[in-house]
């Protein structure tokens, strides 16, 4: 992953490599100014006196997770024609937004149990309060929806105040304008066919991907390729909305044909009724996306960037024909006008919205009764629970060796360590040392390929040696 770099007033210059990176700290050039995502500040060089590229920050807005990728712009010009074609994208960074948007969901859920359930019990009588609270203003978003727009926000203005972003761009679900297209190739459209748009396929075929769990309905067969398959076949009347959508593998949509589904399935009545059900039920994620996309897209428009909007169909046909694989951060490369993506490998920056804590000093077992308190003083010898440490502990305790990790305070100094490997409890503030406060994210470096072990540890020992530390039995976080 690329290094952000800023200079003396801390203006963002271009990013770096690690290479170049560690040689401006080893000269004396540079100082740094955070860990993650890894950022030097240069002492001798200013903004005026630097070249800058075009940077994009490409947005895929997700329920769960949003994907940003910062690419430099290389604009590509075909040497026959002289026209400009699609720009060549080179990834410089890539940062998986993980929500928590759910919790947040659960925890209202869980206040309204508690509230409702004290309105029926027998205590004292509480006055109706209907006339002090007022209505919903307009454009208003539930807690868990706007937690979604406020974090992805959030980091485009961090990304901006470490990179100089020169534009924008977000996935936004519409179609292409077809009708443009064919009027001036001198034909015309009628009916449903205006409707669809030119890529109707790919955003009928995404839906389903995400409604069906990317497997067989039939069979549940994943990393196989899938069909669309009527659940209602056409031949008995079916239409093709949707809700008469299912996915299935090649075998399982050979065999069923043209045979209703009860058929089909009449030795299995239990996968039957799943299917009819969810068939008919509605996509949350979706949901969720649909109704915080344009809240989104004014936020964004407001930051007097240009900004580029394309339909999640356009984002599936560019990563189709790039063969690229299905992740978040590379689906937000190839949102809007995109020739080419290059650089494709580079590590994920995933960033984890934890929260800053619970304002309650009181944890409750699961019958609602006290378990324990919190000191009232969330500051003990200069750590804060959340901040980033590096611990060393001699040879002569029980818990040598270098951990790194998330601190948990106690008021008698001896602090608990979260790594990636468990909690390592009891370790002396003496041996601690802050790499970087909390600020309400956990970080993570995930290659772009999770399955090759042992790839979190070389990261983050790559980067603590940017640091100037060395990592002997560290663990990122």
């Amino acid at each position: 992953m690329s290094v952000f770099v800023l200079d003396r007033s801390k203006k963002p210059l271009m990013p770096c490599s690690e290479k170049r990176a560690r040689k401006l700290l080893t000269a004396g050039r540079a100082r740094v100014h955070r860990m993650y995502p890894f950022t030097i500040r240069l002492l001798d060089r200013t903004a005026e006196d630097s070249a800058l590229q075009p940077l994009r920050l490409s947005i895929d807005p997700g329920s769960k997770a949003t994907g940003l990728a910062l690419c430099r712009v290389e604009d590509r010009v075909d040497a026959d024609t002289g026209e400009a074609g699609e720009p060549a994208l080179h990834i410089v960074a890539l940062v998986e937004l993980v929500h928590r948007g759910q919790a947040i969901r659960d925890s209202l859920r869980r206040r309204a149990m508690l509230r409702r359930s004290r309105r029926g019990r027998n205590t004292r009588y509480r006055a109706p309060r209907f006339d002090n609270r007022g209505g919903k203003r307009t454009g208003w978003l539930a807690p868990s929806l706007l937690h979604r727009v406020e974090t992805t926000l959030t980091w485009v203005r961090r990304l901006r105040r470490w990179a100089p972003v020169s534009e924008l761009a977000q996935e936004l679900v519409r179609f292409d304008m077809q009708l443009m297209q064919a009027r001036a190739a001198g034909k015309g459209i009628e009916g449903v066919e205006y409707q669809r748009g030119e890529l109707a396929g790919f955003e009928v075929g995404e839906y389903l991907l995400a409604k069906w769990g990317r497997r067989c309905a039939y069979c549940d067969a994943e990393g196989v390729p899938l069909e669309k398959d009527h659940i209602v076949a056409r031949a008995r009347g079916g239409s093709d909305r949707v809700s008469n959508l299912a996915l299935a593998c090649r075998p399982c949509n050979r065999a069923k044909g043209a045979q209703d589904v009860g058929e089909f399935l009449a030795h299995a009545p239990a996968r039957l009724a799943r299917i009819l059900a969810h068939a008919k039920a509605p996509l949350k994620d979706a949901a969720a996306v649909n109704a915080t996309r344009w809240r989104l897209f004014n936020d964004l428009k407001s930051t007097g960037l240009p900004l580029q909007t394309a339909s999640g169909g356009r984002t599936k046909f560019n990563r189709t024909r790039l063969a690229l694989p299905k992740t978040h951060v590379l689906d937000a490369a190839c949102v809007g006008r995109v020739g080419e993506v290059l650089r494709t490998a580079q590590p994920t920056l995933q960033v984890q919205c934890n929260g800053r804590g619970s304002r309650s000093r009181t944890r409750l077992d699961a019958h609602g009764f006290p378990r324990g308190y919190l000191m009232r003083e969330k500051s003990v010898l200069g750590f804060r629970t959340g901040d980033m440490v590096h611990a060393t502990v001699p040879a002569s305790s029980r818990k040598a060796g270098t951990w790194v990790g998330r601190v948990a305070v106690r008021s008698s100094g001896s602090f608990n360590v979260q790594t990636a490997a468990g909690t390592v409890q009891g370790i002396n503030h003496r041996h601690c040392r802050v790499l970087m406060r909390g600020d309400g994210y956990g970080y993570q470096l995930v290659a772009q390929h999770r399955k090759e072990s042992g790839y979190r540890d070389g990261a983050s020992r790559r980067a603590l040696s940017l640091f100037g530390l060395k990592a002997e039995v560290s663990r990122a976080v």
